[in-house]
């Protein structure tokens, strides 16, 4: 702020200070102690809240007088005090303006009469010269060390350059009397010739301090040599000297020891035995010695060679597997065909037909299904089975390279990769490795992990898989890796390559009740402190429990509601107030209130316009009711939160209507002249996929035609417009989800009949199932009367025909048959 600009009063009071000057526009905490200081603060804020800071020639001056300070200080604006507990003052300033003082008067403090410092014309070449070579020496300074970030970011965002130099020279370790020679200097010109002539010598003591600097580690350098050179002596007199007697080898000796051991490829041990011999040349106290020591520990302690022994005999190897897991019948067949396969091929090796690395390779198996089937347990079911380690490797998340290849060694803090940690802690080279939820790998800057995998999973290049951290190749070979993944599509398509797929369905209910019999009701009692006497579930409380309080594809579910009736029953046993108890279906209200899930039923009823549709998702099967309204008005509107496939289904539908309309004996004036409505129920939760085409086409040619859509019959199956039936996915949940909902009929695309060997017989003997190729073979099953009633001419009362009674239902079933 520029002096000219400032009025001040002409008397303030002083507050002296020790060892330091405050210059203009800075604002500073200044703490007092002193009652001379603390007075004039209070006389300060009592007045016009100005203060001159001024610094003592003698900062061991206790009680200072005028003559022991400065003519020239600062006068500041006192923004804030602060009283300590311990009665010290805190006074925070804003300092204004050099001022001299031009008498000083003592009572219990300081005043002073004050009179600004004329500053004086500046010649502007010259001053902008002198700028120039300033900003160039602080840059100097500012390479050299002497400031910290904060205080250079400050400083270069001044402009004026008057208060910069003010700024350096408060920042700089300079003298009491150079800071005061600066305070005193009002000319802008002559501050900043004092202030360079400082910069120089701050620039020399820079330099020596550097010299010193190299000339210390110079020195530091040699005693370090001179310790090898020492130590090394002390190793070659005690060979000379044929050693002594109960003297332990040496951290090198031991290494080489343990490296020896190994049986070490050349190569590798030609890498190891680098890093050993730098070791044994190195201070054990120095930082590399550290790393090196790590380095040399990974290596000792990999199974370079430890392999377990496989259990190939394939009858024990079922049982173990049927013991531990209900169904599963492809997982297992493909384990036990394993099993064979490697048993043949250690046969032919020891005919000498086959070489050991044929024998040895795995395979890669990746397990795909829904949530809670079993795809993490097989797998340790599969490692007990062959007699091997098993690891577990959680890749969910994993968004970083390193996890998989490890970190270089010049990172603090490296390691090796999960995989080569996973093979350490199984002490084995030919471990079971599961690579839990392979799907959910993420990527980053820091690169793709399941780029990484890629060598891994590839039986011709794991065999020389080098991890990072170690550098040297180690074969992954006899590995047997097993993947697991939600959803394979988001597996990428290299990685997929690789890997030979086998697919998990949903348990139907009759698997999860012989599942909760076999092992999660007797894992619950366990967990609960429960006797196989004192809780006891009928057959129909865990069938009520499967389908109304649990709606999943797997089992998890399924044992937490156990576990939660389970740990109900041990409370009122603990309490005496039973001593056993027996759950049936209508007690499991009473532990855990009302259904969670009501699934869908049938119509009860054949009705026009509505036809029955078969979805699929994750947790299982189920079924959709498409429904279809004709009003006056125009076009068609689709609601019920459809995605863009099922709305595309409902227009080739209505085109396919169009089409045939004439066949089908539809009123053209009921195509042109109506709004055609078409919603899906469960309004609030969105649908999608490519199966409703056969749904879509029956109801809205039901509602057309004034036809009923049978209610015991249900679609899936996409249609062309061209009226082509095509094949679908997930046939066996959404079967499963019918005959949940009591439907006995199952219109299914032809093409899909291979796929009907995946559901058990007993339902397919309960189901009745009609492949179809054509939607005109679907509409003769789906509507009342068949095709016959749809191509045969009929009245206008027909097309508004009301919802059928039984009666009448049952005579058109009849004759549909």
């Amino acid at each position: 702020m520029p002096t000219e600009n400032v009025t001040l009063p002409k008397n303030v009071p002083v507050c002296p200070v020790r060892g330091s000057v405050i210059y203009p526009t800075m604002v500073q905490h200044i703490d007092a102690s002193r009652a001379l200081s603390i007075g004039a603060i209070e006389a300060a804020m009592a007045g016009e809240k100005v203060i001159l800071i001024v610094s003592q020639r003698d900062k061991d001056v206790d009680d200072p007088k005028g003559s022991d300070l400065y003519d020239v200080g600062t006068a500041c604006n006192v923004l804030r005090v602060r009283k300590n507990p311990d009665g010290t003052v805190q006074m925070l300033v804003s300092a204004v303006a050099r001022v001299k003082a031009t008498g000083y008067t003592r009572d219990e403090f300081l005043r002073a009469d004050i009179a600004p410092l004329e500053a004086g014309g500046d010649k502007t070449v010259e001053l902008q010269a002198l700028t120039r070579e300033l900003k160039e020496k602080f840059e100097v300074i500012v390479a050299g060390g002497k400031l910290n970030a904060e205080s250079v970011q400050t400083i270069n965002g001044k402009d004026d350059v008057g208060e910069m130099a003010d700024h350096i020279a408060f920042n700089l370790d300079f003298k009491l009397e150079d800071k005061q020679a600066l305070l005193e200097a009002a000319n802008v010109t002559a501050r900043i010739r004092k202030l360079l002539t400082l910069l120089d010598t701050e620039q020399e003591v820079q330099a020596v301090q550097a010299k010193i600097r190299a000339q210390v580690k110079e020195e530091i350098d040699k005693n370090q040599r001179e310790y090898y050179l020492r130590e090394q002596m002390k190793v070659i007199q005690k060979e000379l000297q044929g050693g002594e007697d109960g003297e332990e080898a040496d951290e090198a000796e031991a290494f080489r020891s343990k490296i020896e051991a190994l049986g070490l490829k050349p190569e590798i041990k030609k890498e190891v035995d680098r890093e050993l011999n730098r070791l044994s040349r190195m201070h054990p106290d120095a930082a590399e010695a550290s790393v090196i020591r790590t380095y040399l520990t990974w290596i000792t302690e990999l199974p370079w060679n430890v392999r377990s022994e496989d259990r190939l005999e394939v009858e024990d190897a079922a049982q173990v597997l049927d013991d531990d897991h209900y169904g599963l019948d492809k997982v297992k067949d493909r384990v036990l065909e394993f099993l064979a396969v490697r048993r043949l091929r250690k046969e032919r090796a020891e005919r000498g037909e086959l070489s050991a690395e044929e024998v040895n390779k795995g395979p890669i198996l990746v397990f795909t299904g829904p949530p809670g089937v079993g795809k993490t347990s097989i797998a340790q079911s599969i490692a007990k089975a062959l007699g091997r380690k098993y690891v577990r490797i959680a890749l969910g998340g994993a968004r970083d390279e390193s996890d998989i290849r490890g970190h270089r060694r010049t990172y603090i803090g490296a390691m090796p990769g999960r995989l080569l940690q996973g093979i350490r802690s199984a002490g084995t080279k030919n471990p079971v490795i599961l690579l839990d939820e392979v799907d959910k790998l993420g990527s980053s800057y820091q690169g793709d992990p399941s780029a990484a995998l890629l060598e891994v999973l590839d039986p011709a290049q794991n065999q020389h898989f080098t991890d990072h951290y170690l550098g040297v190749p180690f074969d992954l070979s006899e590995v047997m890796f097993i993947a697991t993944a939600n959803y394979p599509e988001q597996i990428p398509a290299a990685l997929m390559d690789r890997m030979e797929v086998i697919e998990f369905n949903s348990y139907i209910e009759q698997e999860k009740l012989e599942i909760a019999k076999r092992y999660l009701l007797p894992r619950q009692l366990t967990a609960n402190g429960l006797k196989a006497n004192q809780i006891a579930f009928t057959d129909a409380a865990l069938e009520k429990l499967i389908s109304h309080y649990t709606r999943e594809a797997g089992v998890r579910n399924l044992e937490r509601e156990i576990g939660t009736v389970a740990r109900k029953v041990a409370r009122r046993i603990a309490t005496g107030e039973v001593k056993r108890v027996k759950i049936t279906d209508k007690e499991l209200e009473r532990y855990l209130g009302q259904s969670r899930h009501n699934p869908e039923t049938e119509n009860k009823e054949d009705m026009v316009g509505v036809s029955t549709g078969m979805f699929y998702t994750p947790v299982g099967g189920d079924i959709l009711f498409v429904e279809t309204s004709i009003m006056p008005g125009k076009g068609l509107v689709l609601t019920g939160q459809l995605g863009d496939v099922m709305k595309e289904s409902a227009r080739a539908a209505l085109t396919y209507a169009k089409s045939n309309a004439e066949r089908f004996h539809i009123d053209k004036s009921r195509l042109d002249d109506s709004e055609i409505h078409v919603h899906v129920p469960a309004g609030a939760i969105p649908k999608e996929g490519p199966s409703a085409g056969g749904a879509m086409a029956t109801s809205l040619i039901s509602a057309l035609a004034g036809i009923p859509a049978r209610h015991d019959v249900a679609m899936t199956g996409e249609m062309t417009l061209t009226g082509r039936y095509l094949p679908i996915g997930g046939l066996k949940e959404k079967v499963l989800g019918a005959r949940r909902a009591g439907i006995k009929h199952i219109i299914m695309p032809k093409a899909n009949e291979a796929d009907l060997r995946d559901i058990p017989l007993h339902l397919r003997s309960s189901m009745r199932f009609h492949p179809c190729e054509t939607v005109d073979e679907v509409l003769d099953v789906a509507l009342v009367g068949g095709l016959k009633a749809l191509e045969t001419p009929r009245d206008g009362s027909a097309l508004v025909t009301p919802p059928p009674t039984p009666k009448r239902r049952a005579a058109r079933r009849s004759a549909s048959a």
